[in-house]
Order: structure tokens, then C-alpha cells, then sequence
């Protein structure tokens, strides 16, 4: 079945503002753009629990860039900086995940702590303890992951939006974008919500297995905008998307690269959607 590739993102801090591309490279744990990978950092509290927009929508306001495998943060009312890498490593937690991190430097610390309201710090993946996807899942594809909740790419069909938004506005809601549920990769050519059925896609050399839909939670209700938060999508999304077997609420697909690490896909390519009998 022929799909398009209809908009791509990585988000480099998990949380923070994403990066709209025109052009991924694909590693072994996901999407990358100008040599950092999606989610490879990532804001933690003096524990080193794992800290997003669950608790703090603010995060949302957090802008980054990526040039040369170095991120530069934009905090409002701070001035750009560029964290440090390489520092002192620290025991991380992203659920039931113990994981590493390498701390980003007090600069980044302090600004992330100052407009939080509350102590916190930066760190990036530490890659010596690979962390891989369950393989529950994930089967034998042995895929790995940085990051994210618990895999390396999120796949969203335009036409399962679209649906969404007229749902919405039959509720006198307004229309909502896709940045609400920060994917991936958008995909083009599929009936809404035919996604749940694909079991892969292939462009070139790469190739995209969904694994699980992906279950959410209240960061779509977060404006990524402004931060402020309302009770849409998940409202309207729970009188037809739940799913009992996840004991939660759907809206895309989870999704792991099964093959073509070292590639790059664009916007627009080509691909072939695989349906799962």
C-alpha cells in the first residue's frame, strides 16, 4: 500500500519544544537531525526521576536547535546557551527504566531550575548502557531506544487528525495540530487511524516497524504554544479510542527501525506500507 511521508520531527530534550525537518537521519534509536538524536537528552529532578510535561507544561516553551551534534536551548527570557557534554555521569529513571546520563553543567541546570520553579537538571544519553525496547513488542528486532517513554519513533496519519478534528468541531471545539501529539513521523495516503493496521513501512533502505499503539496521556492537552492546558483531545478521544487491552486511550503507533540505520529519509519520499494479517 503506497503512504507518503507528509512531515518529520525529532525532539531533542524529551519535553521540550520539537524540530520540524525536512530531512531525518535514521540511527539504531530512532530519528536524528544534524547529529543529535530524538530525545538523547533529557530533564531530571534531584533524584533523577525523569521530569516532562506531565508535571511541568511549561517545558513546552523550551526551544532547541541542533547543528553539529551540539543543541542550543532557548529558554524564554534567558539567553541561548549550549549545554556542556561529556560531565559527571548520573542514575536516571524514565519509569520502571534505570538508566545513565551524562550531566549537561550548572549553566543549563540553573536556567532549566529558574524558569521551572523548582531544582533540576539536563543530562544526555550515556551509551554505554544501551537500553532496549521490550521485546514483547518489539519481537526480534532488537531495538534500542534513548529517552523516549519506551520507543524511537512515533508514527500519526494525517487522516487520523483530520477525523479527531471533526469530532471536534462537531463539540463547537477548535481544531487542534499535530504538534499535540508530538510524532515522529506523519504519514499520508491511509484512511484515519488505518495506521493501527500497518505493520511496516519501507522508503529506500529504511524501514519502520510499528510494534504498539501508543497510549495518551495529558500532554496532549498541554497547548504547545503557549503551555496552558484544557481537557481536549483526550475528552472527546475516550468516547471512541480506548483501548482495554493498554487500559488507556490511543492515538498512533509506536514504532522501531527494523532496518536502514545510517539512512536518511525526507519529507515527501515514497513508501510502502505493509498491512499486519
Amino acid at each position: 500500500m503506497p503512504v507518503t511521508i507528509a512531515a518529520l520531527n525529532v525532539y531533542p530534550v524529551k519535553s521540550c519544544r520539537g524540530i520540524a525537518c525536512e530531512r531525518v537521519e535514521v540511527t539504531p534509536q530512532g530519528l536524528a537531525v544534524r547529529g543529535v538524536r530524538d530525545r538523547e537528552w533529557l530533564v531530571i529532578d534531584r533524584n533523577g526521576q525523569f521530569v516532562t510535561q506531565r508535571e511541568h507544561p511549561r517545558l513546552a516553551l523550551v526551544e532547541v536547535d541542533a547543528s553539529g551534534g551540539v543543541i542550543t536551548l532557548r529558554i524564554p527570557d534567558h539567553e541561548p546557551l549550549q549545554p556542556a557534554r561529556g560531565g559527571a555521569v548520573r542514575d536516571v529513571r524514565v519509569w520502571r527504566a534505570q538508566l545513565r546520563g551524562h550531566d549537561a553543567g550548572d549553566e543549563s541546570a540553573d536556567a532549566l531550575s529558574q524558569f521551572l520553579g523548582t531544582h533540576v537538571r539536563l543530562v544526555r544519553f550515556d551509551d554505554s548502557r544501551p537500553r532496549k525496547v521490550n521485546p514483547d513488542y518489539a519481537g526480534t528486532t532488537k531495538a534500542t531506544t534513548l529517552y523516549a517513554d519506551g520507543y524511537p519513533v512515533l508514527v500519526i496519519s494525517q487522516a487520523s487528525l483530520d477525523d479527531l478534528n471533526a469530532r471536534l468541531a462537531a463539540r463547537d471545539v477548535a481544531a487542534l495540530p499535530m504538534d499535540r501529539f508530538r510524532p515522529n513521523v506523519v504519514i499520508d495516503g491511509v484512511d484515519a487511524y488505518e495506521e493501527d493496521h500497518i505493520d511496516a513501512i519501507a522508503t529506500g533502505a529504511v524501514t519502520f516497524k510499528l510494534v504498539k499503539p501508543c497510549t495518551r496521556c495529558e500532554i496532549t492537552t498541554t497547548d504547545q504554544r503557549t503551555g496552558r492546558r484544557s481537557h481536549e483531545p483526550l475528552h472527546t478521544l475516550s468516547t471512541y479510542r480506548r483501548d482495554d487491552r493498554l487500559a488507556g486511550i490511543a492515538f498512533g503507533m509506536n514504532a522501531v527501525v527494523s532496518a536502514g540505520a545510517g539512512s536518511s529519509v525526507s519529507v515527501g519520499d515514497a513508501c510502502e506500507a505493509t498491512l499486519r494479517f
